[in-house]
C-alpha cells in the first residue's frame, strides 16, 4: 500500500530553487530517509507534505488520498521541537498538547513509557538533558499512536547516548509496523535505522533504493604476504577480481559478484602464498552518497 505519493512537487524562494520537480513513492512499514546535506531541500520538502508550505508546482496524496483532515489525524511529526513550557513538568506539558490534538489524557502516560520518560515524568522541562528533550518532543508525536511518523532530523545536536537512545525508539515504532519518514544529513544513522532511502542534493533527487541495495557494491580487499611477487603474479591472471592495484607491498582487489574472500583465500593456501594481511571492506552509505554526488557533479557539467 503506498502511504505517500509525491509527484513533480516543486518550491523556490527568489532566486533559489529549493526543490526540484520531485518524485517519490513510499509504501506501508517503510522507514524512509530522505538524506542530504543541508540546503538540499529535505526540510522544504517534509514542510510541503505536511502542508506548513504551499508548493508551487506538483502534487501529493496522503493514503491514496488528496490531503484531508482525517488522513492527517494518522501522522505524527516533528519539523521542529514542540515549544514546551519550562517551568511545566512532563505530564504537564503533554497534557496541553493531548487537549490540543483531543487525544486522551491517558495517552501521555503511555507514550512517557514508551520514550523511556516515565521516572522523569514529574520533572520541569528545564531540567531535561538534550537527549531527554528530544525524547519528550518524540512523546509529544507519538500522541495518539499515529501511523505514520514524519520526523526532521531527529537525531540533530544529540550526543552519541541521545543519537542511540532516539534511534532505538525509531526502531521499536517501526517493528510496530508505523511507516517513518526521516530527513537527515547524519548518513551513519540513515544506514542504520532506515529500510530506503532517497538521496537529495540542492533540491534535486540524485537516487533513491533500498538501504542494503545501494550498499550491495563489490567487496574490496587489501592484501599482502612475504611472497610479493608470486602474490602479484597470481593476482594479476586470477579471474575472479575485477580490478587490482598495487600500493607498495599492499594489493587493493575488487571481487567479482559471486567470488567471496574465502574463495580467494582458499586458493591461495592451495597455491602456497600465505598472507599476512587480508582486509575486507565493503562500502559505507556515506562513501556511496560521495560517489554518487560525485557522479552528479560530472554529469551536471556535461549538460
Amino acid at each position: 500500500m503506498t502511504i505517500l505519493k509525491i509527484s513533480g512537487l516543486d518550491k523556490s524562494y527568489g532566486p533559489v530553487h529549493a526543490v526540484k520537480d520531485l518524485h517519490l513513492e513510499i509504501k506501508k512499514g517503510q522507514v524512509f530517509g530522505i538524506l542530504g546535506p543541508n540546503g538540499s531541500g529535505k526540510t522544504t520538502t517534509l514542510a510541503m507534505i505536511l502542508g506548513v508550505v504551499s508548493m508551487d508546482k506538483g502534487s501529493y496524496s496522503w493514503f491514496g488520498q488528496s490531503p484531508n483532515p482525517v488522513n492527517q489525524q494518522k501522522i505524527g511529526s516533528m519539523l521542529e521541537s514542540p515549544n514546551f513550557y519550562p517551568y511545566l513538568n512532563l505530564i504537564e506539558n503533554l497534557k496541553i498538547i493531548s487537549h490540543i490534538k483531543r487525544i486522551p489524557e491517558a495517552e501521555v502516560f503511555r507514550v512517557l513509557k514508551v520514550v523511556g520518560l516515565l521516572e522523569r515524568q514529574r520533572s520541569k522541562f528545564q531540567t531535561l538533558s538534550l537527549g531527554m528533550k528530544q525524547r519528550l518532543a518524540l512523546a509529544s508525536v507519538l500522541l495518539g499512536d499515529p501511523e505514520v511518523l514524519v520526523l526532521d532530523e531527529p537525531a540533530n545536536g544529540l550526543d552519541p547516548e541521545g543519537i542511540a537512545e532516539v534511534r532505538e525508539i525509531i526502531r521499536q515504532e517501526a517493528e510496530k509496523g508505523k511507516t517513518i519518514i526521516m530527513a537527515s544529513h547524519i548518513l551513519v544513522e540513515v544506514e542504520k535505522v532506515c529500510s530506503h532511502v532517497a538521496i537529495l542534493r540542492k533540491g534535486g533527487l540524485i537516487t533513491t533504493s533500498e538501504v542494503g541495495s545501494l550498499l550491495k557494491t563489490d567487496v574490496m580487499m587489501i592484501l599482502s604476504s612475504d611472497s610479493t611477487n608470486e602474490l602479484h603474479q597470481f593476482l594479476k591472471t586470477y579471474e575472479g577480481i575485477t580490478s587490482m592495484e598495487k600500493e607498495g607491498v599492499r594489493f587493493k582487489v575488487v571481487l567479482k559478484e559471486n567470488v567471496s574472500p574465502g574463495d580467494l583465500n582458499k586458493i591461495l593456501v592451495e597455491k602456497g602464498i600465505a598472507l599476512n594481511q587480508m582486509e575486507i571492506h565493503k562500502q559505507s552509505l556515506e562513501e556511496q552518497f560521495l560517489e554518487l554526488v560525485k557522479q552528479d557533479d560530472m554529469e551536471g557539467g556535461q549538460r
